[in-house]
Formats: structure tokens, C-alpha cells, sequence
């Protein structure tokens, strides 16, 4: 009787291969119906996660942001996203003037703006001290 490389005669081999096709699920790849659907729904899972946490908190931080540079106003003490402190002496639609000391100005876009750390008219915050 003839063997294969794997020590088993054809005949067995023939009877392992229609085993494992009796074996096999539905055709087409899946095991039972209603595979799809539960594909679908993961997918579903998958972006409702992605939106609570990546798209939305996105979307606020940028209206947040819209918000300060569209309220900006002279006299501001703003921080550049660069570091650069300075007081805000003159403004356009894209660009802010700034005064980072005495007789020195720059100029830089109103998207360099990362935060607004004294509105002019309002006091000096205090800085607070962990006991």
C-alpha cells in the first residue's frame, strides 16, 4: 500500500479529507447565519467608541478655541502655541500684534494663539501654592 510523506496510506488520507469537509461550516465562510449581523454590529460599537473618544472632545476643544480667538481683545496677555508671552496691541482677521517687551513687537497668525492667560481689565491671577 502506498504512503504519503506523512506516513498515512491514500485511503485514510481520503477518508480525513472528507471528514474535514463534513466538518466545515455553511458555505460561504460562516459557521452559522447571522454572522453578518454580528459584524455589523461591532463595526457600529467600534465608531460610537471612536466618537466619544477621539471625534467629539476633538470638535469641543476646537469650537473652545474658536471661541478665545474670536474674543480676543487689546490688552490680552496671550501665550503663543510657540511659548512667546506677550500683550496683545493690534489685531486683524489673521494676524495679532503683539508687544513681548518694552518697544518690541511681533506679529504672528491668529491660529499661533494657544491660550489667553490675562483678558485686559481683569487682575493678575493669583498663583496657588500646594500645602
Amino acid at each position: 500500500m502506498a504512503k504519503n510523506s506523512f506516513g498515512i496510506g491514500i485511503k485514510e488520507e481520503v477518508e480525513l479529507i472528507t471528514l474535514a469537509y463534513a466538518m466545515g461550516g455553511a458555505p460561504g465562510g460562516t459557521a452559522a447565519g447571522g454572522g453578518d449581523w454580528g459584524f455589523i454590529i461591532t463595526m457600529v460599537i467600534i465608531f460610537v467608541i471612536f466618537y466619544f473618544l477621539l471625534i467629539r472632545p476633538q470638535q469641543k476643544k476646537q469650537k473652545e478655541l474658536q471661541t478665545m480667538l474670536s474674543n480676543l481683545a487689546y490688552g490680552d496677555t496671550i501665550m503663543t502655541t510657540g511659548g512667546i508671552h506677550g500683550k496683545v496691541t493690534g489685531l486683524t482677521d489673521a494676524v495679532v500684534t503683539l508687544e513681548i517687551a518694552d518697544k518690541v513687537r511681533i506679529k504672528v497668525a491668529r491660529t499661533a494663539i494657544g491660550a489667553v492667560l490675562q483678558k485686559s481689565g481683569s487682575p493678575a491671577p493669583t498663583p496657588t501654592t500646594k500645602p
